[in-house]
C-alpha cells in the first residue's frame, strides 16, 4: 500500500471526484487518531494534538502553515495553550479528497 505522508497533492478542482468511501477506508490505518466529521454538511478530517504549554503549542502551528504552503493546501487551525485543532478538507469539493489524508499524514509526521 502507498505511503501517504511520501505523496504529493495533486491540484485539486472544482468538479475534482471526492476520496471513495473505499479510498478512505483503505488509507484510515496510516491515520488512525483523525476523525470524520461533518461541519455545515461538509466532511472533514480532525484532530487535535496535546502540548505541554502554548509555546509549543504554536511552534506545531507554525511547522503545519510550512507544510500547508508547501503543498498548496491549506487547513483550518485552532491553537490553544497546550493544543492545536488540525482539521482538513478540499474547499472547492466541499468534502474530503485524497490530498486531505495525504496532508493528515504528514501532519502527524511533524509531531514526532
Amino acid at each position: 500500500m502507498e505511503k501517504l505522508s511520501e505523496q504529493k497533492c495533486e491540484v485539486c478542482r472544482v468538479g475534482a471526484p471526492p476520496a471513495a468511501a473505499e479510498e478512505i477506508a483503505n488509507f484510515r490505518p496510516q491515520i488512525p487518531d483523525w476523525d470524520i466529521l461533518a461541519v455545515d454538511g461538509i466532511e472533514r478530517l480532525s484532530r487535535t494534538y496535546r502540548f505541554r504549554n502554548f509555546a509549543e503549542a504554536l511552534a506545531f502551528t507554525n511547522r503545519v502553515g510550512a507544510l500547508a504552503e508547501a503543498e498548496g493546501h491549506h487547513p483550518a487551525l485552532v491553537t490553544e495553550w497546550g493544543k492545536v485543532t488540525v482539521q482538513w478538507w478540499t474547499h472547492k469539493i466541499k468534502g474530503l479528497h485524497r490530498n486531505d489524508l495525504i496532508m493528515a499524514a504528514k501532519t502527524d509526521s511533524l509531531q514526532q
